[in-house]
């Protein structure tokens, strides 16, 4: 399965749990990652964030608060 099958299937799961803000795709060490942005990485939040998907590492990046214009 490609990375962006997974993040399509996957996205709206990730999307609702409290303090996630985004989901996206990335590089780490020359692989294909997973990112899950978040506001602020609270031990619960942690948690509830999967490690991988499908096989595909998950990396999470703290972003803050996401304000649109």
């Amino acid at each position: 399965m490609k990375i962006e099958d997974v993040i399509q299937q996957q996205g709206r799961r990730l999307m609702a749990i409290p303090g996630v803000t985004g989901v996206g795709q990335g590089e780490s060490g020359g692989r294909q990652v997973i990112i899950i942005m978040v506001k602020e990485l609270t031990p619960e939040l942690k948690a509830k964030l999967p490690k991988q998907l499908d096989g595909f590492a998950v990396r999470v990046d703290v972003i803050g608060e996401v304000n649109a214009f």
